[in-house]
């Protein structure tokens, strides 16, 4: 029996997890609640869809770009 590949994405999870206001999405992470609950069984592929989805919200909330701090720590 074969066992699937294990994904190598990590998780943007730093462990400050608090909805924004609005409950749209995690200020940590970034990432919506439906994100966070598929993460864990979601393949590479899909992964990398959440972060790129979790990068957009990033610098529409913040305006920090990719490199920058979690959480909206980053200088915009």
């Amino acid at each position: 029996m074969s066992q699937l590949p294990t994904p190598s994405v990590a998780s943007p999870c730093i462990n400050v997890c608090k909805m924004d206001d609005d409950g749209a999405f995690c200020v940590g992470c970034f990432r919506t609640i439906e994100e966070i609950a598929v993460w864990s069984r979601a393949r590479d592929e899909q992964r990398l869809n959440i972060l790129v989805a979790v990068e957009r919200r990033r610098v529409e909330h913040t305006g920090c770009a990719a490199g920058g701090d979690f959480g909206g720590d980053c200088e915009p």
